[in-house]
């Protein structure tokens, strides 16, 4: 649950899982950022290579969130799709 929201025994079910959703993927995009400093600093291609690995994962994991959103959130994919 979200640290923002005051009541969260007030919110219906979709409410609340599109909370979570949203969280989720604020914390992909976060892990995203933290995988490619680390890259930009790592000067071992090994390293590198593993680290890329990592956050292309994560970024799966955010298409997949958005994906979700869409799916359940029908005013939010039509912003997405204003401006494809």
């Amino acid at each position: 649950m979200s640290a923002t929201y005051h009541d969260w025994e007030k919110l219906d079910e979709l409410s609340r899982d599109l909370e979570r959703a949203r969280t989720s993927l604020s914390e992909e995009f976060d892990a995203i950022d933290w995988y490619q400093q680390r890259i930009a600093a790592s000067k071992d291609p090994d390293l590198k290579h593993i680290l890329k690995h990592n956050r292309d994962e994560e970024k799966e994991h955010a298409a997949m969130l958005l994906e979700w959103i869409r799916k359940h959130d029908p005013e939010q994919d039509k912003a997405f799709k204003e401006h494809d």
